[in-house]
């Protein structure tokens, strides 16, 4: 088990640094356009079409390395998604938004 939570753990590494988007979902948290929520995935906090389409890229990529993930160690696209969303949240820099539990955004 604590095999496959590294495993987990280390595969949500390179998720989090997909180098084709970074600049763009980077440009879009500092901008404070969009943030991280405890989904895994990346919600829109300004309402325009451009971050709209980089959210729906982003989520897409995310949810199939989340699906790669969860089939190769055996657990729900959901947990590791969430296990995602605790390590990204984490790792965000100062001043990028990501979603409380109580659902509003807080600034790191």
């Amino acid at each position: 088990m604590k095999f496959r939570l590294l495993t987990i753990i280390a595969l949500l590494g390179m998720v989090i640094s997909l180098p084709a988007m970074a600049l763009d979902l980077q440009e879009a948290r500092s901008s404070g356009l969009v943030g991280e929520a405890l989904s895994g995935y990346v919600e829109p906090i300004v309402s325009r079409p451009d971050v709209y389409a980089l959210v729906a890229e982003v989520n897409a990529k995310r949810k199939q390395e989340y699906t790669r993930i969860s089939q190769q160690n055996g657990q729900p696209v959901d947990i590791v998604a969430k296990l995602a969303a605790e390590q990204i949240i984490n790792r965000l820099d100062n001043g990028h938004y990501f979603k409380a539990p109580d659902g509003s955004w807080k600034r790191r």
